[in-house]
């Protein structure tokens, strides 16, 4: 019948095989029994394959064919363009109907799909092995997780730092991702490191760089190279979208998030989560065999790196700093939140210099106020002996008192406090002018003790 070999299945073939070798049949017997062409049995016998396969050399497009340059020219064209402005296969199909075209739609699509099959198949992701001299260079980088604190759950951003060679890590939770919190993770890090290294590897994230130019092109933020300038680091910033050039902490990120905060974490405090994370680094770093050093856990590899990391002299003076003027009530606001100043800097501006834990409030280069810092909204946060020269002039405005509600005791008591056995009701509170002469007599005995009265340290 001279059919083809791309014809036959599997059972066929073995059955030709059997009559030829086992039964002993001639080739001629063969082909009349299963109807078959001689150079299809010849070719079973003399191949020795128990099974063929067709496949096509070229398949034909006689319509896409004398188009496949301009085609391929539109695509490549079209993946360099950023995501919103890139034509979809209709647009595509419309410009080649616009050149001359005469095919359909369905063969540009089935083009364009085996194009970008081919495409991805050639540049198919493949990465170069990285060696780190001890104290070259480290990685940073910032994650999410979910903690419990205080009962309240809450979404903790992370600061990650590595050193490439030795591997050692280093873990501190905030609850922002700010600059000042970016200062305060690098001060904290080389600190436990008990030095730095000559380059540092950095996402594109705001705080760092401003403005991405071609290529590795980079303008940093003047805060953030002072920083830089102070630990003698060099900034390096990776190619947006591409981890795996800082792939050490990206890896990382996931081996944190898989030992450290799975289960949920529950804590009362940032500072007993970050003293906890301090603990499982280094419980970490000495379990764990380092991937490259076999003979050696990554502690140990930390303890050789660290005589040759670069030694850091103290710690940067990292806080962002805006201006803000001051209320008439001696406040100023800043983050959702308002603070105390001395009364002497009502009427002019004041710089607030913002750290990861607390506030400093200066006025012609002088303190003017210093709080822990809140990140909460709404509240106010007071220290009354900013407001003890303005009580000399208004005495009156003690006996409502906002500033001094959590220093001065109440005339009343809780009415749970008030049925207990052996309560005996409180003095009369004390007039203001008494208060005030109280607060003045405090304000002496500390002059004369040679100790000026606490205006700007924080009340707790």
């Amino acid at each position: 019948m001279g059919a083809g070999t791309g014809m036959l299945v599997v059972e066929t073939i073995a059955k030709i095989r059997r009559a030829y070798f086992v039964q002993k049949k001639p080739i001629k017997a063969i082909c009349r029994e299963y109807r078959l062409s001689r150079k299809v049995v010849r070719k079973v016998i003399r191949s020795e394959a128990t099974e063929f396969h067709y496949e096509r050399g070229r398949q034909p497009l006689p319509r896409i064919d004398p188009w496949r340059e301009q085609i391929g020219g539109i695509l490549l064209a079209n993946e360099g363009k950023p995501r919103r402005e890139r034509l979809t296969l209709i647009r595509v199909f419309e410009e080649l109907r616009g050149l001359g075209y005469e095919g359909g739609y369905d063969s540009v699509r089935r083009y364009a799909k085996a194009w970008r099959v081919a495409r991805g198949a050639a540049m198919a992701e493949a990465y170069v092995p990285l060696s780190f001299a001890p104290g070259e260079a480290y990685q940073f980088d910032w994650s999410h997780e979910i903690v419990l604190i205080n009962g309240v759950t809450v979404t903790v951003k992370v600061a990650h730092v590595r050193l490439c060679h030795s591997r050692m890590l280093f873990v501190r939770a905030y609850p922002r991702e700010t600059q000042e919190m970016v200062f305060d993770a690098h001060n904290r890090a080389f600190a436990f490191f008990k030095g730095t290294c000559t380059r540092g590897m950095y996402d594109n994230m705001k705080t760092a760089v401003e403005t991405v130019f071609v290529g590795k092109d980079r303008q940093f933020n003047r805060r953030f190279l002072r920083m830089c300038g102070h630990y003698l680091v060099e900034p390096t910033a990776c190619t947006p979208a591409a981890g795996w050039e800082k792939g050490q902490v990206e890896n990382q990120v996931g081996v944190v998030r898989e030992r450290f905060f799975t289960q949920r974490l529950r804590v009362a405090s940032y500072e007993e989560l970050n003293a906890w994370l301090l603990d499982r680094c280094v419980a970490y770093a000495k379990a764990h065999r380092h991937p490259e050093l076999a003979d050696c856990t990554i502690w140990q590899a930390f303890e050789a790196e660290r005589p040759q990391l670069v030694p850091i002299a103290g710690p940067f003076d990292g806080f962002h700093a805006t201006q803000a003027a001051v209320s008439k009530t001696c406040l100023v606001r800043f983050d959702n939140n308002k603070y105390s100043v001395a009364s002497c800097a009502v009427g002019r501006p004041v710089e607030i210099q913002a750290y990861a834990d607390r506030i400093v409030i200066r006025q012609d280069g002088a303190i003017v106020g210093q709080h822990g810092r809140r990140f909460g909204r709404g509240e106010t946060i007071y220290n009354p002996w900013h407001y003890v020269p303005v009580l000399a002039r208004k005495p009156g405005a003690l006996r409502n008192r906002a500033p001094f509600n959590r220093h001065v005791p109440r005339a009343r008591l809780p009415l749970g406090l008030r049925r207990r056995r052996g309560w005996r009701p409180p003095p009369p509170p004390p007039s203001p002018r008494t208060a005030l002469r109280n607060l003045r007599q405090i304000v002496a005995d500390e002059r004369s003790a040679g100790r000026e009265p606490p205006h700007v340290k924080s009340a707790k």
